[in-house]
């Protein structure tokens, strides 16, 4: 099925992309958590299993947002005052611009918490990609080496590819709201806490960004193509500073 937008741009409604990880108990994790569990109620006689001869299948679902699978997450994730993400994502529907970056590798002065081998994403490798181009409302980035075990990869201990401080000031500056990425979190894994990527994209404690939002461990599958997309953006209604969410992109046509 085929709609044509406000813009006048038209979408494919019968094909979409769904760039989400599935949350089970195999898929991917980070933050040192264990796997999520799914597992039927059980007591007085009562299982919540047809399979074993309950009448309703109920079950309990234990996970962490930040720590399981696909997730949007407000500036309430580094706030002492509590913001949340029902409360943020008011809109759902936005133009997107989706890039492919190899992060490269660090190779200035060492710091506690920034070593050589790290792996970046710049400012200078985002202003190639989009420079030239309108700015999109939502950004993707799916980063290189984009093996399919990224749907189970457990991401603890492995010092991920981060966002450099001035690429994450440059997607703010831009005005983009809306930064997804398929690694577990914008910074470093061990940073002493200093958030740097987290702190630049939503311009805290200055002027902060209370409408924008992260959204962490997507999965783009490298039969889709850069580009322009139109992305819907849904999250679960948790009154927490993030949510397991479903970003799904549809393909404009003409």
């Amino acid at each position: 099925m085929e709609i044509t937008l406000a813009n006048n741009k038209k979408i494919n409604l019968s094909n979409p992309i769904d760039i989400s990880i599935p949350l089970d108990g195999n898929s991917t994790t980070a933050w040192y958590v264990e796997h999520a569990s799914i597992e039927p109620v059980r007591g007085d006689g009562f299982v919540g299993k047809v399979a074993e001869g309950g009448s309703v299948n109920f079950n309990n679902i234990v996970f962490n947002p930040h720590g399981h699978g696909t997730h949007t997450e407000c500036v309430g994730h580094i706030t002492s005052a509590f913001h949340s993400i029902n409360q943020t994502l008011k809109t759902f529907h936005f133009d997107a611009k989706l890039v492919t970056i190899s992060p490269a590798e660090y190779k200035g002065e060492e710091t506690e918490w920034q070593k050589k081998g790290d792996h970046l994403i710049t400012k200078e490798q985002l202003v190639k990609q989009l420079n030239g181009s309108p700015v999109p409302e939502a950004l993707i980035i799916r980063t290189n080496p984009n093996r399919i075990d990224k749907l189970i990869k457990s991401w603890s201990e492995t010092n991920w590819a981060y966002l450099e401080e001035t690429a994450a000031a440059y997607i703010a500056e831009l005005g983009i709201r809306h930064l997804l990425i398929d690694l577990p979190s914008v910074d470093r894994e061990f940073d002493g806490g200093q958030l740097l990527a987290h702190k630049a994209f939503w311009k805290y404690p200055i002027e902060p960004r209370l409408g924008a939002t992260i959204t962490e461990m997507i999965y783009v599958p490298n039969t889709i193509v850069d580009g322009e997309y139109f992305l819907n953006l849904q999250i679960a209604s948790f009154e927490n500073d993030a949510s397991p969410s479903k970003p799904v992109l549809f393909e404009y046509l003409g």
